[in-house]
């Protein structure tokens, strides 16, 4: 990503979009640390949510793992409902966000992202980064899009905040959120996010103009 992005949108651009990627996580990650030794973010999942899986359990059974459960019926058919349970959860908000998202590319042209996005100032950016949530295509389709911007007369911190706006959470990723995390904690992932690639896009916006 790096490499793509220093040829598309230039080296300066492709060291910024690093740099805050590497803030934004330092960001997100110490306020959830600080929020965390609080007590305001535990038991952040919802209900049913970390009920074994993955060692998500609360209370583990002191008895040795049990490596080849497949010996045992009783394991074997726990681990098949669970296989199926997971299966059908991911499916259905997977599938769910990937048409919202295919609906918003089919029915959003991209001149209408150009016009809303285009001129200076802090409106340009704030406006990226609310439209870079959901509007996000992928990390490599975003690139020619957001190049294509600038070149039409979007500043470049409008187009590091889009960037990365999309970056840390697209529809799908929300989605996937909100399906496993708590309303509390999913307005902090929102939250962060929208923030963090304000700031972000202002600083690069801010250093182009010294």
């Amino acid at each position: 990503m790096f490499f793509l992005t220093s040829g598309v949108l230039g080296l300066e651009f492709a060291v910024a979009k690093t740099l805050a990627a590497i803030g934004l996580g330092l960001f997100g990650g110490t306020v959830v640390h600080m929020l965390s030794r609080s007590g305001s973010l535990s038991d952040p999942l919802r209900d049913g949510i970390g009920n074994g899986g993955c060692g998500g359990a609360k209370i583990r059974a002191p008895h040795p793992v049990a490596w080849r459960f497949w010996l045992e019926e009783q394991r074997r058919g726990k681990f098949v409902a669970t296989a199926r349970d997971t299966t059908l959860f991911l499916a259905k908000w997977l599938l769910l966000a990937f048409i919202l998202e295919s609906l918003m590319l089919a029915w959003i042209p991209a001149e209408t992202v150009s016009r809303v996005l285009g001129g200076t100032g802090l409106g340009p950016i704030m406006t990226a980064t609310l439209v870079g949530v959901p509007a996000y295509l992928n990390g490599y389709a975003a690139l020619p899009l957001v190049g294509g911007l600038i070149e039409q007369g979007m500043s470049p911190g409008a187009g590091l905040a889009f960037l990365v706006a999309g970056g840390v959470t697209s529809v799908p990723a929300a989605m996937a959120v909100w399906a496993l995390a708590k309303a509390r904690v999913f307005l902090l992932y929102i939250g962060l996010s929208l923030s963090g690639a304000f700031a972000t896009g202002l600083v690069f916006q801010l250093w182009q103009a010294v």
